[in-house]
């Protein structure tokens, strides 16, 4: 498969990328990215893109399987304008593109509980960002719903405080539905589901992503 990744300078990226390079059913790799990236590998190749200037990379996006997997926080971003530009707009637009270039398949990362309707900015974000690329007609389309991520040196700080609450309450037996989730099983996850031959809306949160990332795709 010829896989598209955005999203590869972040804690899943990263891990998904480096899943990706070392799977055999992946002959090639196209990662987009804003800057120069300090890595070779014989099957990947580096788009530097203007995510602001489609007309320039649109026709880039080719491949089997897209995997959205970009995204910023509110602190890094400095406004829920410019979050949203880039956790929306740019993973929207990337898909469009995607869909238009016969890309089938779209791996989606969003977040636990989103939902169109959340009073919460961030999960109404997500919540709205899946019915729009639901919207763009993939063929198949798996969008993840993860708990809190286990990121490997996370410097959010109300993201490893959550995440210390979480693993408290697990040990008591309670939000075991809300295990946290190193990123790495995210990644395996994703790669599985792009693996799976099924032509549909697919969502998968808590122990089912669990489930899929441990799971013999042939």
């Amino acid at each position: 498969m010829h896989a598209l990744l955005i999203g590869a300078t972040g804690a899943t990226g990263k891990d998904l990328l480096d899943l990706l390079l070392k799977d055999d059913s992946f002959h090639q790799v196209d990662i987009f990215v804003r800057r120069e990236l300090d890595i070779q590998h014989k099957k990947l190749k580096i788009h530097v893109i203007d995510f602001d200037k489609p007309e320039q990379w649109k026709n880039l996006v080719k491949g089997d399987v897209l995997f959205s997997c970009l995204g910023t926080t509110l602190k890094a971003a400095g406004s829920k304008e410019a979050q949203w530009k880039v956790d929306y707009d740019y993973q929207f637009q990337f898909a469009k593109f995607a869909r238009k270039n016969n890309v089938n398949h779209c791996v989606l990362v969003s977040s636990g509980f989103s939902s169109p309707n959340s009073p919460f900015f961030y999960t109404k974000m997500k919540g709205q960002l899946e019915e729009a690329v639901k919207g763009l007609g993939f063929p198949t389309l798996s969008i993840f719903n993860p708990p809190v991520l286990i990121r490997k040196n996370s410097d959010r700080t109300m993201e490893v405080a959550g995440l210390k609450a979480i693993q408290f309450f697990n040990k008591i037996g309670i939000l075991r539905s809300q295990k946290p989730l190193p990123t790495v099983i995210l990644a395996q996850a994703m790669i599985n589901s792009a693996k799976a031959k099924e032509n549909r809306v697919i969502i998968l949160k808590g122990q089912a992503i669990w489930k899929c990332a441990a799971a013999n795709v042939e």
